[in-house]
Order: C-alpha cells, then sequence, then structure tokens
C-alpha cells in the first residue's frame, strides 16, 4: 500500500530536508549548461567502475548488453526501455523488454546487424514493417530467461519484431506484456505501415510473435498502460507535449525565458480502453479520454493559472472517443476540445494495491514532474460509475525528484521510479511513509534508467541504462531503504 494523505503531508514538510540530503550532482552557477558529475549522491557507495552508485550492501551485475550474441543468433538491439518481469519455469524470472528505436538510429544497435546481415534469418511476416527490406523496424521486444538464485542469465531472445520506438508498456494478469509505439509515422517510401499501435506478447513466448496492431487501443504516440485487474480496464498514457522543446538552461531553471501559457497547448490524454471481451484485446473495445467533473479541458501542469494541489482529489469521468485510428494524429486535440484533460508528457503508469500510479515528466509548476493516482470505482466502466484523480507527488526540486519517467509498484508496496533529466540520473523508491529515497545513481554518463522492474521472488530489481543499452540486475535489503533508524551510508 502506497501512502495516504497524511504521508503525502509529511513528504512536503520534509522534502527541502531531503532535498538537501540528496544533493549529489554539481551544479555550475554562471555556466549555460551545468556539467554532468559521476560523483554519487552523500548516501550512496561510489562504484569503481563508474556504472552504477548504490547504498551499501547492494551489488549489481550487468546481465544484457546492446550488441551481445543472443540464443536465436540476433544481437540485442540497442535502446532499452520499458520492462516487466514475470514468474518463469523453476522458479526462474522472465524479463519483457522493450527497444526504443526507429531505422533511422542502426547506430544504436539493431537486431539484425549492420546492414540488416541477419535479416533474412527471421521470416517477413514476423516483422511488422519490413520497410521493403531497406529500413525494417529496429523497435519490438526481447525476453530474457533470469535465475535470481544464481544471478545468471539463461537465455535472451527475440519476441517482437518490426516496430518502431518501443518505449514502455504495461503488464496484463493473465502474463502478458503489452508494448506501446511512441511513434506517429506514416505509411510512406520504405515504410510499409502506419505506427502508433500498442502490441501484445506473451511472456511465455519463445520465439518472435506475430505482430498484430491492438487498433481499437487508438493511434497516438503511446508510452505505457495499465490493467484494473477487477474490470479489465486497461489506461494508457501519451507522451505528448505538443510545444517547442525547451533549452538546458531552461530546465534547470537558470533563465526566465516564458513558457507557452496552457491554452495553446495540446498536451496528451489519459485514456481507458474498454475491451468487449476481458483479458482479450485484440477482439476490440471502447476508447475514452478522462474529463475532470467542472474542470472541462483541464491543463494539469500546474505551470499557471488554477493549480491543484498535492493530495488535491477530484471526481473524473470518461468520454468516448470517436475515429481512434486517427490518420491526422489529431486524437488528443479533438479529445481535449471536448474536454478532456491534459497531461504534460505522460509517460510511466503501473497498478498498485490502492490505484493507478502515472508519471507526468515535465508536469509540475517547476517542469520536475508529477506522480498522478487514479482510484478506479468498484464499478469501473458501468454508467454512471465514477472513479478519483490525485495529485500524489510534485516536489518542483530536482535535488529530489527531476523528470520522473518508468514507475513500477514494488512487491513490498513502494513506487519506484527512473529519472529522465538532463543532468544525470537516479533511481527512486517512494516509501508507505512517503519518504523518498535513492537506490541507484548512473555513474557512466547522463543516460536515462527506464525500465525498472521486480523479480516475483523479490529479490532482485532490473533496469535499464537506454545508453549506451545495459540491462542490470541489483540486489541488496531494498525494504530496509528509507526507513526511519536505518543509518544512511556514506561514499566509499
Amino acid at each position: 500500500m502506497i501512502p495516504g494523505m497524511n504521508s503525502r503531508r509529511h513528504f512536503l514538510r520534509t522534502s527541502a530536508a531531503v532535498g538537501a540530503a540528496f544533493l549529489g550532482l554539481k551544479q555550475l552557477t554562471g555556466c549555460a549548461t551545468p556539467a554532468f558529475s559521476p560523483e554519487p549522491a552523500p548516501e550512496l557507495v561510489k562504484d569503481p567502475d563508474y556504472v552504477l552508485h548504490l547504498p551499501r550492501g547492494f551489488s549489481y551485475r550487468m546481465i544484457s548488453r546492446a550488441g551481445e550474441k543472443m540464443d536465436d543468433g540476433f544481437l540485442v538491439p540497442g535502446a532499452p526501455d520499458g520492462m516487466a518481469a514475470f514468474p518463469g519455469p523453476d522458479g526462474k524470472t522472465i524479463l519483457v523488454r522493450n527497444h526504443e528505436l526507429t531505422p533511422a538510429e542502426l547506430r544504436a544497435g539493431g537486431a539484425f546487424g549492420p546492414k540488416h546481415l541477419l535479416l533474412s534469418k527471421l521470416p517477413k511476416e514476423k516483422l511488422f514493417d519490413f520497410g521493403k527490406g531497406k529500413q525494417p523496424g529496429l523497435g519490438g521486444t526481447t525476453t530474457l530467461v533470469y535465475d535470481t538464485k544464481s544471478q545468471m542469465l539463461d537465455r535472451h531472445f527475440l519476441s517482437l519484431a518490426g516496430t518502431w520506438r518501443n518505449c514502455a508498456g504495461g503488464t496484463t494478469p493473465w502474463g502478458s506484456w503489452v508494448t506501446c509505439e511512441e511513434s506517429v509515422q506514416k505509411k510512406k517510401d520504405d515504410v510499409e505501415q502506419d505506427h502508433g499501435w500498442c502490441f501484445e506478447v506473451p511472456a511465455a513466448a519463445t520465439s518472435p510473435v506475430d505482430p498484430v496492431p491492438l487498433k481499437a487501443m487508438g493511434r497516438f504516440n503511446h508510452e505505457a498502460i495499465a490493467v484494473d485487474p477487477t474490470s479489465g480496464a486497461v489506461y494508457l498514457t501519451e507522451d505528448r507535449g505538443d510545444r517547442r522543446e525547451l533549452l538546458p538552461e531552461e530546465l534547470v531553471g537558470l533563465t526566465s525565458k516564458p513558457v507557452p501559457k496552457p491554452e495553446d497547448l495540446g498536451a496528451g490524454l489519459l485514456y481507458r480502453f474498454l475491451p468487449n471481451v476481458p483479458g482479450q484485446l485484440a477482439r476490440g473495445g471502447r476508447l475514452q479520454a478522462l474529463t475532470i467533473k467542472d474542470k472541462p479541458s483541464c491543463f494539469t501542469g500546474n505551470w499557471s493559472g488554477e493549480r491543484i494541489a498535492v493530495g488535491q482529489s477530484l471526481d473524473v469521468e470518461w468520454m468516448d472517443l470517436e475515429d481512434v485510428e486517427s490518420p491526422k494524429d489529431d486524437l488528443r486535440r479533438r479529445g481535449r476540445a471536448a474536454g478532456a484533460a491534459a497531461f504534460e508528457r505522460g509517460e510511466g503508469i503501473w497498478t498498485g494495491r490502492d490505484g493507478i500510479y502515472f508519471c507526468c515528466t515535465t508536469g509540475g509548476a517547476a517542469m520536475k514532474g508529477q506522480v498522478w493516482r487514479y482510484v478506479p470505482s468498484p464499478d469501473e466502466g458501468k454508467p454512471g460509475a465514477r472513479g478519483r484523480l490525485e495529485l500524489f507527488l510534485e516536489p518542483n526540486d530536482r535535488s529530489v525528484m527531476e523528470n520522473c519517467d518508468n514507475v513500477t509498484v514494488a512487491p513490498w508496496g513502494d513506487l519506484l521510479l527512473c529519472e529522465d533529466g538532463p543532468l544525470g540520473n537516479s533511481l527512486l523508491g517512494v516509501t508507505r511513509e512517503g519518504r523518498l529515497y535513492r537506490i541507484a545513481q548512473v555513474a557512466m554518463n547522463r543516460s536515462e534508467l527506464c525500465g525498472v522492474c521486480v523479480s516475483p521472488d523479490a529479490s532482485t530489481v532490473f533496469v535499464n541504462i537506454q545508453r549506451p543499452g545495459i540491462t542490470v540486475a541489483i540486489t541488496g535489503p531494498f525494504q530496509k531503504l528509507g526507513r526511519p533508524g536505518v543509518e544512511p551510508s556514506r561514499p566509499g
């Protein structure tokens, strides 16, 4: 169970102290772009190999790297992103892992190697977009089987091929991973398919699955999904800001350049998919968008105008959407014009014991990120049923949390958050009592962390360092982190 209202108040009261404890990245004054510092935050121990700084008593193992040969003869693709862990045979853990690649990113490492020399090993019908053999989709998923007892990789292989920019996704109660394309590329020239879909990959798959787009779940810049196990409803985030990219100095607050007004934005929506048959997504259903009662077309970013307070609970309704295959890529704009709420770059989303948690990477008054919680109605999906939306976290302090992206809920109840900021990134936790703590800090570069998930036996936390493309298994006494009476470790 994640902390309630009192815990959030505690978080707000203590955020300044926590922020001081978390200062580990150097800030340069008078410099347009602060430099990356590989030094660990005070509560972490320096990694002599400069891969990951961790708390004392923790260790990591790099279990997969881009470019390695997999058991099926293909290469580990680059840019690993969203990921989930499933129970496997003999107590092993199955990981299904996304790869956020387009055909233009061949240098990052595709499954088919240089000049796509391995492409002939895969039947054409197993690729969603063959790209006329010239620029096949390089996204998709790989599956890893990992033994947490020996902390060794058993095998890994390609499990979905030919898609574009598979960013995040989500697990289902029936044992599959729904992977999402964060691309709305249209069919053109060597591109043989429209993109912007979700695809389902069973965790038990042992070879590439048939790439069937779940078109009823909409065509847009997908990020992630989460399923309500009671109703079978699927919630989907959209990573869209529809604004110019801010300069690094703007992102860290070193200039006072104005940002666009909320009314000028067409930011992403929060969607709900009600399947015709729960558990069978390919059989279609209704796609809807969240609206906030008495706040039509509300912009939730808290940049200006009326602001939503941390802990504030809002009544919501859901509106049906039309033309969800959206050939003009205007689903979010049509939804907002009809009254849907807009979220500033919706990214990771995960089902917890007391609601659906999702991140907005550049939401918040300081654009440092928000975490929201949606609590489904006991009659979710039925006429007249209303869920509740709550702003769960908004620290507005980069030393506490900067640009949260992927999220999971650990078996012991804590939220685990991946940062995707411009100045270096960490894996964060939030305890039941509302305390934030740092689990790991990237030491090698400024790469985002992504794909955090926990083995079914709760012994191992997995996470990806997207660039250069490494999957890491972390072990240690996770449940002691952030708890009162546990002394923070010091840099070694």
